[in-house]
């Protein structure tokens, strides 16, 4: 994802909370690395983030050394992580997988409170997604991702009944 806003023009620093990984994006792509989530963060006015659950988003957002705190102000912070749905800001989780990032062909679905908010970072977003909407307010995104999960939960296991009828 973060391949795609350094192709697309935009001044990129990445924060891994594997420092090796960091590094070896900056060595394919250019621009640079930060050690924590305040410095990577700054003079930015979009901060994309896409950790593993909620405790990695507190972790990240508002640790030490966290990136709310050091956000400037007007920045906006747009979660791509799969989390709760209590989140106060625009909640973007993704789908695709791995591929989708990749090749800049994800959807994400998002919850925002703010219209305007949403409409700015939906234009940065689209340098690594084929697709963006707002689906409501904070948590809407989340929501939705989860209605996705369980759809796909369920064709597998239809599939898998399936499968197991026809054996």
């Amino acid at each position: 994802m973060a391949g795609h806003l350094a192709a697309a023009g935009h001044d990129v620093t990445v924060y891994n909370r594997t420092a090796t990984t960091a590094l070896a994006w900056v060595a394919r792509h250019g621009h640079q690395a930060a050690p924590t989530p305040a410095e990577a963060v700054e003079n930015a006015a979009f901060v994309m983030m896409c950790v593993g659950n909620d405790d990695d988003v507190r972790q990240v957002a508002l640790g030490e050394h966290g990136a709310i705190a050091a956000m400037a102000d007007g920045a906006t912070l747009v979660d791509h992580t799969t989390a709760s749905a209590d989140l106060g800001f625009v909640d973007a989780p993704v789908s695709g997988g791995q591929a989708g990032a990749e090749n800049g062909q994800l959807t994400v679905m998002c919850g925002s409170d703010d219209q305007a908010v949403f409409d700015a970072a939906r234009e940065v977003v689209l340098a690594y997604a084929r697709e963006c909407r707002l689906l409501g307010a904070a948590g809407a995104g989340q929501t939705t991702k989860m209605v996705n999960q369980i759809c796909i939960a369920g064709l597998l296991q239809g599939l898998a009944e399936g499968v197991a009828f026809a054996q």
